[in-house]
């Protein structure tokens, strides 16, 4: 897919900047802000995995306690395991970093946005919070991230489209922003 209108280009651009900045801002806030014993993902794991469900499916009050969230188990199973929690509370927030970085340059932004989308996506199944519906604010950072992938946002005012012409067609389709040609349409389409 290309995006030719310049304008459009210049949208494209800063949607993808301005998700790379939360991403980014919510890993520094972690590695930055959490203080002298580092910050941890096992107290949402353990206990903030219930879950919620809203109207239609929960009317009036919920017993205390309760848990709605089908894969809690695995969450909280994951909590009790030192060495996965290692992994997890390094990839996390360097994770977010890294994401967070890769888009607002607009490099390597395919893969940023498939881990970018794969990280929310795993969020979403651990809040499982439909108290206001099925759409919050993870699924819907996945699915703006797995349309920058999938639009090849770094080709528009970022990195992937000057890197993508020294790169084999297989790494530039995958990691980057696919074919960088279609950046070049805009131009051509705002000189007709």
């Amino acid at each position: 897919m290309h995006v030719v209108d310049r304008a459009h280009q210049v949208g494209v651009a800063v949607l993808r900047i301005a998700v790379g900045v939360i991403f980014l801002w919510a890993g520094l806030e972690k590695v930055l802000g959490a203080g002298p014993e580092g910050w941890s993902a096992a107290g949402f794991l353990q206990f903030g995995t219930g879950g919620s469900l809203g109207w239609p499916f929960v009317s009036g009050e919920v017993a205390e306690g309760t848990v709605f969230n089908p894969t809690q188990g695995i969450w909280v199973g994951i909590a009790g395991n030192d060495a996965a929690m290692s992994i997890i509370n390094f990839l996390v927030p360097w994770g977010q970093i890294g994401i967070g970085v890769g888009l607002i340059l607009g490099l390597l932004t395919r893969f940023s946005a498939a881990m970018g989308t794969l990280m929310m996506l795993f969020f979403f199944l651990a809040a499982w919070d439909f108290a206001f519906g099925i759409v919050n604010q993870h699924l819907t950072y996945a699915l703006v991230t797995a349309f920058l992938g999938y639009i090849g946002a770094g080709n528009y005012l970022g990195l992937d489209r000057t890197v993508g012409e020294n790169v084999s067609p297989g790494l530039r389709r995958w990691f980057l922003s696919g074919n960088p040609e279609g950046a070049d349409a805009g131009r051509a389409y705002q000189a007709a």
